[in-house]
């Protein structure tokens, strides 16, 4: 029986799901004459671009989470009640695999077709439409999802937002899976204190 909380059954509809976005990809870019790829360079110049933008998406996610006011609040404990019991289950080669295919997935499939098809606003919409957990939550995805189309544009190399997606995703994926973690100690902790009191 399919169980998301096992770690085998959730890894392969995370990679079935985000690497179908890639045969998505393929079909869109096929349809509307686009390759995804057509911007693609394996240099290294891509991959300095790709790391150097991830640092402030992860410092704005580090700082979002650490202090989580108004609507981060709620996006925060989302993800650590719906994500985080399925990220815990998964050892970090698994998270870095998840990531790896949703960057290469996301990124073919909204900067490789949407991107130059739908023009940078449309498909940054259609990227925060696609994250909808809350308005908010969608809101900054399409911010993000600019700042990565913004980030192709500049780099002319669609590994750039791949590299700083999955790398993002990684690390993102990590923090939720170590507070889950500490979380669910403190909880066992404090239930077995109680326990024992009785």
């Amino acid at each position: 029986m399919f169980d998301l909380n096992n770690r085998y059954d959730f890894l392969g509809a995370a990679v079935l799901f985000e690497g179908g976005l890639i045969g998505v990809a393929a079909g869109l870019g096929w349809w509307f004459g686009i390759d995804p790829l057509s911007r693609l360079a394996w240099e290294g110049r891509g991959v300095v671009w790709g790391l150097a933008a991830t640092i402030p998406m992860i410092g704005f996610f580090l700082v979002a989470n650490r202090f989580p006011l108004g609507p981060l609040r709620k996006i925060k404990q989302f993800l650590l009640e719906t994500l985080g019991p399925l990220l815990v289950a998964c050892r970090w080669y698994d998270l870095l695999l998840v990531a790896a295919v949703a960057g290469i997935g996301e990124e073919l499939l909204f900067r490789g077709v949407l991107h130059p098809w739908a023009g940078p606003l449309w498909s940054n919409v259609l990227f925060g439409l696609a994250h909808f957990i809350t308005p908010i939550y969608a809101l900054l995805a399409g911010l993000i999802g600019g700042y990565l189309g913004w980030l192709l544009d500049e780099s002319g190399n669609i590994l750039a937002p791949i590299i700083a997606h999955g790398l993002y995703d990684f690390v993102a994926f990590l923090v939720v899976a170590r507070e889950c973690r500490r979380n669910r100690g403190l909880q066992e902790t404090a239930d077995s204190s109680i326990t024992r009191r009785t």
